[in-house]
């Protein structure tokens, strides 16, 4: 078998990016709760911190700011 054929099935692969999404949307409802109002700066911070922890090589990317963006202007709909 070459190194290149070990991966992860299908169902495995949907399942991770699954419990990724979940725990990207907790973080960003949290913060949405705690840092309303604050500027997408400080939003972003708190989300870095609720993540980083998380995911293995974690560096925050494009998508982590528009969220922050998006909890600074109140954007988020909370359940």
């Amino acid at each position: 078998m070459d190194i290149s054929d070990i991966a992860w099935n299908e169902p495995a692969r949907e399942k991770i990016l699954q419990d990724a999404d979940n725990v990207l949307r907790e973080a960003v409802l949290e913060v949405a709760k705690t840092h309303g109002g604050r500027s997408s700066d400080e939003a972003f911070a708190a989300l870095n911190a609720r993540l980083k922890d998380r995911f293995i090589d974690y560096e925050p990317g494009p998508d982590l700011r528009k969220y922050a963006d998006a909890i600074a202007a109140g954007e988020i709909s909370q359940p």
